[in-house]
């Protein structure tokens, strides 16, 4: 019997295809159902939300597609090739910091140039220039327990971006940080954008996030995790969320969730400290 051949695709297709992807996990207490037939195409230097309730599978299509979660079925393509694991090509912001307490600001935006497969001429001197790109000069030899959370999350996209990746995947990385840091930090994030042309993927429970953000929001429903809808944002920016437009655009998203408790994961653990 012969082996299946790879999924095929090309680069026109999309920078990220994802094709009808599933994935279940198995446990004593029974199965979940985190992913059935996920279609997902993401244009190359495209700004993509995913939104969706709790439990959707969100958090599951970003790690496929970071090559951290292997599918039961279908395929992730990045640039018309099958993921098969990591990559330097992508880069991970994770929902918790996940920075070493052990390494200063310096030692945890390195860590991504301290591989053999990094052909980097001058590490030194890209690890200054990103941490003045995420606003953190003057904190090199700091460490973590001496950051506050929005200054943690500063130095995960620093590190993300250490390897100069084609495409950025965050997961709910401003969830922790008070209002007026995160709005602060989307500007932060959108100025990386637009200066480096990545491709981002980036997962939200929070609407008006990702409207703010957003070219395309990928709106997923749960039980199991399925795509409902892909709605375009098409505003200017900056984005204002007393524009009629943008209010819209939320209702809309909202309205495609079944309401705003569609997405109530509970107050979250704010960090007050400075951004």
């Amino acid at each position: 019997m012969n082996a299946p051949s790879p999924p095929s695709g090309s680069a026109a297709d999309g920078k990220v295809v994802v094709r009808d992807l599933g994935k279940t996990y198995r446990s004593a207490s029974g199965t979940v159902r985190a992913l059935s037939d996920v279609s997902v195409r993401v244009a190359a230097g495209e700004f993509c939300c995913v939104v969706g309730p709790s439990g959707c599978g969100k958090t599951t299509l970003l790690r496929a597609i970071a090559g951290l979660e292997t599918p039961d079925c279908g395929a992730v393509l990045v640039d018309g090739e099958p993921v098969t694991g990591p990559g330097l090509d992508r880069g991970m912001v994770f929902q918790q910091h996940a920075l070493f307490p052990w390494r200063t600001v310096r030692g945890n935006v390195r860590f991504g140039l301290d591989r053999p497969a990094c052909d980097c001429p001058d590490c030194e001197a890209r690890v200054r220039e990103l941490i003045d790109l995420v606003g953190l000069e003057g904190f090199e030899d700091a460490y973590p327990r001496e950051l506050s959370g929005g200054m943690k999350q500063r130095v995960g996209v620093a590190r993300a971006l250490a390897v100069d990746p084609e495409i950025l995947l965050l997961d709910e990385p401003f969830g922790s940080v008070d209002a007026r840091t995160r709005d602060r930090l989307h500007a932060e994030l959108l100025a990386i954008w637009r200066r480096t042309g990545q491709t981002v993927v980036f997962v939200t429970h929070d609407v008006d996030e990702a409207v703010r953000l957003a070219d395309r929001v990928v709106v997923m429903d749960a039980d199991p995790g399925t795509v409902q809808s892909t709605v375009a944002v098409d505003l200017p920016r900056p984005r204002e969320r007393t524009d009629r437009s943008f209010v819209a655009h939320v209702a809309r998203i909202r309205d495609e969730l079944g309401g705003p408790a569609e997405l109530d994961d509970g107050p979250a653990e704010l960090d007050d400290g400075p951004a």
